[in-house]
């Protein structure tokens, strides 16, 4: 139980972190401006998404030593959830916001979850 809450608190930091830097890559949230509050909130549901896919790591032992897969899970579900964010118009890039062709995602919030997720899980293996 203590290694799934420093892997929790450990990619809410790395998130909150992550989303206060790409922030300016946004045009606004549910047509709204962007906020501290909802930065916090969105690195909130991401330490979540991490965490859950962080689980399958710790406690399957065919997995213990593929943790690269989570740099694979992470950008999947990373790569819906923007699908899901740009076609319900909660949120929206402005001009600055480098696009991957065919995806149409931007590629800070496409890596976000597969690169913080695999660098959350290493830490945690450290500690």
């Amino acid at each position: 139980m203590k290694k799934i809450i420093f892997i929790f608190i450990t990619a809410f930091v790395l998130n909150a972190i992550w989303e206060n830097l790409h922030s300016f890559l946004y045009d606004n949230y549910m047509g709204g401006k962007i906020t501290e509050f909802i930065l916090l909130r969105a690195s909130l549901f991401d330490a979540l998404l991490i965490t859950l896919i962080s689980l399958p790591f710790l406690y399957l032992y065919f997995l213990k030593n593929k943790s690269w897969l989570i740099l694979v899970f992470g950008t999947v579900i990373a790569i819906l959830n923007e699908w899901y964010g740009l076609n319900t118009s909660r949120w929206a890039y402005n001009a600055l916001m480098p696009i991957i062709p065919i995806l149409e995602t931007g590629i800070t919030p496409t890596i976000q979850l597969g690169l913080l997720g695999y660098a959350t899980f290493k830490i945690s293996e450290k500690f």
